[in-house]
């Protein structure tokens, strides 16, 4: 049988004294924690020890007794040592002894009842490292994730230092001074009141949204991407300014990670705020916007003009090519009429429109998106009506070829239902029929080529909505530590094995793995379900050849003409 014992390696040194540590019996192994030094009253560590398994839950006892012999052996030493398993009755009894100078240890085990042969292994792990890591895809009562519990919660038992005037002195990881920072604990103090203020601000803009939350509003949020990064700048800001201590590890780091993206997006929106004010480049931008919009409106136009004409060489019918043509110029000309009257004014519109670049780089990049499709609204006028159009046909010439079929739709049961015909709705519908289908090919052509403008629109605000999503779900922190300090997120342990002499137990080195960059960005990353695209490639081409309308960032409940 095979005894493990996981010993702190800044325990190495550590003067004669007492193994303070855990016995987990279904693993038949020992944790050591601390070494109580001498002098000691029996009855005080006891208490000690009760108080520590009141405030972690975990049942703490005295494991044995170490002895580092600095010179010679010292028979009385060992003698005293040896007679403390009579106070402390805890069993097994370890004992652990190195000699001056020697990296091997002697370890012995007393009090096994069974007798049987005893293969001591000696586990290093570095306790500072085990404490503060957070252990991953590991099974929650395997061996290796009860010793990680044990060192964690035990984080009183490392409070204290040897400047404290106490009834025991230890010797552990930070034994010699508690590691601090005033910066951290102002920080600390400072949280409180920025945390109250954020909530009454908060809670003041929430009382206020709901009042003036009538239909133009809600109809505004749901529609402009500036309001809907707005609402999630607010979820963010209620989740950071909660006064609620984050009860486990996830909701801490999603908290910690929510508040450096924030922190990240708010800087580099001030920073393209002050490159936008200096140099006049505010007012650069307004003089390029209406020329731009010009000759989009002028080459949309000669589009036109040419499906008016025979484009690629194909007969359409002309009286519609003549309707279709006139009515998409006309909104033309008033999409150039809207333009120019709005142009005295575009400056001081992007003047005040760059002062939201302080709220953050995703929240001026909502706004170009809204921007863009403000300046291509006539763009997805003609999609619409085209869209429209196109689907009407379909419809109706799939309705007309199941009357020839002798079939119709059953609206009631959503299904195909035979159905009886005379002569008279026969002929009414092989005229429709006829009609539609040779009307057909003029309509799709008008409706491929606004499909398609749309989709170019689509695809660059698609861009720009990836780039609000990737500053809204990147793990930040999660990955600066998991850059900075590996061991914190941990995906297991590996072990290292020591140099060996012959008669001495087994040494090994505990070692973390750090959690892969791929898996931290899978567990921590940001929920943000807003702008995830709910369709698949098949529904999409499905519904751009029967003509439905698509909107691939926007929820089921949001898709509404």
């Amino acid at each position: 049988m095979a005894v493990k014992i996981f010993f702190p390696t800044c325990c190495s040194s550590a003067e004669n004294g007492l193994l303070i540590g855990r016995w987990m019996e279904e693993h038949q192994s020992a944790v050591v924690l601390a070494i109580l030094h001498f002098p000691f009253i029996p009855g005080n560590v006891k208490r000690y020890l009760g108080h520590l398994e009141q405030v972690t839950g975990q049942s703490l006892s005295v494991l044995g007794t170490w002895s580092n012999s600095k010179a010679e052996k010292n028979e009385q030493m060992e003698n005293f040592l040896g007679d403390l398993s009579s106070i402390f009755t805890h069993r097994p009894w370890l004992r652990m002894a190195r000699e001056a100078s020697s990296k091997f240890w002697d370890c012995r085990i007393e009090g096994q009842g069974d007798g049987a042969d005893v293969e001591m292994v000696l586990v290093y792990y570095d306790q500072r490292k085990l404490m503060l890591s957070e252990l991953h895809n590991v099974a929650e009562h395997s061996e290796i994730a009860t010793v990680f519990d044990t060192v964690a919660r035990n984080r009183t038992l490392f409070a204290r230092d040897k400047y404290d005037e106490g009834p025991v002195k230890l010797t552990h990881w930070q034994s010699e001074g508690v590691e601090a920072s005033i910066i951290v604990e102002l920080c600390k103090q400072a949280s409180v009141p920025v945390c109250v203020f954020l909530s009454f601000l908060l809670s003041l803009i929430t009382y206020v949204t709901r009042i003036l939350g009538g239909k133009p509003l809600s109809f505004l949020w749901n529609k402009l991407s500036v309001c809907e990064q707005l609402g999630k700048r607010l979820d963010s800001l209620r989740l950071i300014s909660s006064s609620k201590r984050a009860q486990d590890h996830n909701l801490f780091m999603r908290k910690a990670n929510t508040f450096v993206s924030l922190l990240l997006d708010v800087v580099l929106g001030v920073v393209l705020m002050s490159w936008l004010y200096r140099g006049n480049h505010i007012g650069q931008l307004a003089d390029a916007l209406i020329p731009v919009a010009d000759h989009v409106a002028l080459e949309l136009q000669g589009l036109l003009q040419w499906l008016m004409g025979a484009p690629a060489g194909l007969k359409m019918n002309r009286a519609l090519d003549e309707v279709l043509g006139r009515f998409f110029m006309y909104h033309i000309h008033l999409w150039i009429s809207y333009i120019r009257l709005m142009s005295p004014f575009i400056e001081v519109i992007l003047w005040y429109i760059g002062l939201s670049a302080c709220l953050g780089l995703s929240v001026a990049l909502s706004i170009l998106s809204d921007i863009i499709a403000l300046l291509t609204f006539h763009i997805y006028c003609f999609y619409v009506y085209g869209a429209r159009l196109y689907c009407l046909k379909v419809h109706g010439l799939a309705s007309l070829w199941r009357l020839f079929r002798g079939k119709k739709w059953n609206v009631l049961r959503q299904r195909v239902d035979s159905c009886s015909y005379d002569l008279d709705q026969l002929f009414l519908g092989t005229l429709l029929f006829t009609i539609l289908l040779f009307l057909l090919p003029t309509t799709a052509l008008y409706y491929l080529v606004f499909t398609l403008l749309r989709l170019l629109v689509v695809l660059v605000q698609g861009v720009i909505q990836m780039i609000i999503n990737l500053l809204n779900s990147l793990p930040l922190y999660a990955l600066v530590l998991r850059l900075c300090r590996s061991y914190r997120l941990a995906a297991g342990v590996k072990f290292r094995m020591l140099l060996q002499e012959e008669g001495k137990c087994l040494r090994l080195l505990m070692q973390i793995n750090p959690l892969p960059y791929g898996k931290v960005l899978q567990q921590y990353k940001i929920p943000s379900g807003k702008f995830d695209p709910k369709d698949s490639w098949g529904s999409l081409c499905k519904k751009l050849f029967i003509g439905e309308l698509i909107y691939p960032w926007r929820q089921e409940r949001d898709k509404q003409d």
